[in-house]
């Protein structure tokens, strides 16, 4: 039922360029630069703030034991402004860790901001085979939680490894000054806290890509059933659903667990580092403080310090979960943003400036693979010629539209509106010149005026109930209660599949193209909304080239031109009665459903 990504399919993912990938998302932030100066800044001055407040407090735990030992009493006043300097200076930090916080969420909302709205438009760029090759889901999947899971891990994850690069600094500086021994000592923790992140990293981000891709494909899982909740109820097809649910589930549930316990175990390991680190400076500066080597409240504010430098190299191991998150979401994102768009043709086609035909198709060739599906495709369209394709499934029908409105790109020939090779002009421009209605109408959630005038947000209120009558859209509109401001639900199943057809209809012709497409557009209505669709025509059509793809050719008798396609070729032409008197594929057609109507 999905179309799924690869890791459903069981394709192993692998990680990519980790520091490409982050210097590429960190290009999407220079518009923030500023905001990240004043982050750096602040962070710089409460990292100092919190380095500087050990070393101080420290004197005040010197000068009481200077007092208790040589028995000349506790200088209050001075330990009094000692523990208001440091209180002063707590509030400082709390105070410029919001302001860090604070600034960090806009610069990772106006990261997302940005590429959100670049997702956007580069998926208004891809051309249709794309679509035809991934999931709904997996894409809904990035748009949202991926963004998501950037905005979030990029605000936590860039403030700690700013502040603890700092602080590390900052930290080892003044340890440095009270002994070197001791600093030494400390330092063990690095090696040590390298090699843990070695081992566990490769394993984390791996499973962290896995994740992601196997969300993806659970989100279009979940998609599909719930769309098609009744078809499934109705071939009993629920065990199997919930069978491909589970498969999903339980590869979500694989990757998850694995990507958390890799990640996580970072943390454990960095702590239990951390505490054999602090038992041994503990002995050791117990020996040195009993020496006379160093000061107590130097060892106080060292084991204050030797805490502070372990910290972030244990929260390194957080920071780097967050980073390898990011780095899975943003390649993701970014796989789309690489995507061939569609073709803009640099160079210019030949055109026929003095042809005659509204649309002429010359010696066109066209294949979804290697194989050619159209192989020598011929057809002139005169202006105001309706056109009607008619030819068994898979015939090229439907292929044939889609080659004239350019959603996929032909292998060979050429196509030309009024003379001008359609590759001659920006797809804004040909989509301009035809309107199109297919067999799966589209609605959005929204009125029904809104829904009308979609087809021309300039048009005025006359213009769209122009449109809805001709279509015979008004008639039934009238009848609702909140009549043209009635809100069509998400499914739009709160008004017949036919109405939601004569609605597309109106939105078409008041779009006014000149170019119109029926792609069955009649095919899932009942027999009164046909007849009313074919009343409609025979009125706006008028003064447009049109093209009919019909399987019910009741719908098309009045046609001024039947071609009948077969594996992509015309194999005839004509009116509906020169047709029937050829004796051939579309009498054939014709008998068929006849005698089915009979019967």
């Amino acid at each position: 039922m999905s179309k799924s990504g690869p890791i459903a399919r069981g394709v192993k993912a692998k990680p990519k360029n980790l520091t490409g990938t982050l210097k590429r998302l960190l290009s999407y932030m220079k518009d923030s630069r500023w905001l990240i100066v004043m982050v750096a800044i602040i962070a710089i001055t409460g990292t100092l703030l919190q380095v500087v407040s050990p070393k101080i407090l420290g004197n005040a735990t010197t000068l009481i034991f200077a007092g208790v030992k040589e028995k000349t009493g506790i200088d209050f006043t001075k330990l009094a402004m000692i523990l208001l300097i440091v209180a002063l200076m707590y509030i400082d930090k709390a105070v410029t860790d919001f302001l860090q916080q604070w600034l960090m969420t806009i610069v990772s909302q106006n990261t997302t901001k940005r590429l959100r709205n670049e997702l956007k438009a580069k998926i208004n760029e891809l051309p249709n085979d794309y679509f035809d090759k991934h999931s709904n889901g997996n894409l809904m999947s990035i748009a949202i939680n991926d963004m998501d899971n950037i905005a979030t891990m990029l605000q936590q994850s860039l403030t700690q490894l700013l502040s603890s690069t700092i602080l590390i600094i900052g930290v080892l500086w003044l340890m440095l000054t009270i002994s070197w021994k001791l600093t030494l000592v400390a330092g063990l923790i690095l090696p040590f806290s390298f090699l843990i992140t070695k081992l566990l990293t490769p394993k984390a981000q791996e499973n962290f890509k896995k994740y992601l891709h196997v969300q993806g494909s659970l989100n279009g899982q979940i998609e599909e059933a719930y769309n098609g909740h009744t078809v499934i109820k109705s071939f009993n097809y629920e065990k199997k659903s919930e069978q491909q649910f589970q498969t999903f589930n339980q590869n979500m549930y694989e990757a998850g667990w694995k990507s958390k316990f890799f990640g996580g175990s970072m943390m454990p390991a960095m702590i239990l580092l951390k505490n054999m680190v602090y038992v041994v400076i503990c002995t050791i500066g117990a020996v040195e403080v009993a020496a006379g080597a160093i000061l107590i409240g130097n060892l106080q504010a060292f084991l204050q310090y030797s805490t502070q430098f372990s910290q972030p190299i244990s929260q390194f191991s957080q920071i780097w979960s967050g980073l390898l998150s990011i780095v899975a979401s943003a390649e993701r994102v970014f796989e789309v943003l690489d995507e061939e768009e569609r073709k803009s043709y640099e160079q210019s086609f030949p055109n026929r400036l003095a042809d005659e035909a509204k649309v002429r198709f010359e010696h066109v060739q066209f294949g979804y693979g290697e194989e050619l599906l159209m192989k020598d495709f011929s057809l002139a369209v005169q202006p105001e010629e309706t056109i009607a394709i008619v030819g068994h499934t898979g015939a090229g029908k439907t292929t044939l539209v889609h080659l004239l409105q350019r959603f996929y790109e032909i292998s060979g020939g050429s196509i030309t509106i009024d003379g001008i090779d359609s590759r001659n002009l920006t797809h804004e421009q040909l989509h301009q010149k035809i309107g199109m209605v297919l067999q799966d109408t589209w609605l959005f959630s929204g009125t029904i005026y809104d829904n009308i005038k979609y087809g021309n947000p300039n048009a005025t209120k006359e213009q769209v109930y122009a449109a809805a009558k001709a279509a015979f859209v008004d008639e039934f509109v009238r009848k609702l209660p909140e009549g043209y401001d009635t809100v069509l639900n998400e499914e739009t199943n709160n008004i017949s599949q036919g109405q939601r057809q004569l609605i597309t209809i109106a939105r078409a012709f008041l779009a006014d193209p000149e170019i119109l497409i029926l792609d069955e557009a009649t095919s899932n209505v009942d027999t009164r909304t046909e007849m009313l669709i074919q009343k409609a025509m025979k009125q706006l059509l008028v003064g447009r080239t049109s093209f009919v793809v019909a399987h019910r050719l009741s719908t098309i008798y009045d046609a001024d031109k039947i071609i009948v396609m077969d594996q992509g070729d015309v194999v005839e032409a004509g009116n509906h009665q020169e047709l029937l008197e050829a004796d051939g594929v579309y009498s054939d057609i014709y008998n068929s459903q006849f005698l089915s109507a009979v019967a």
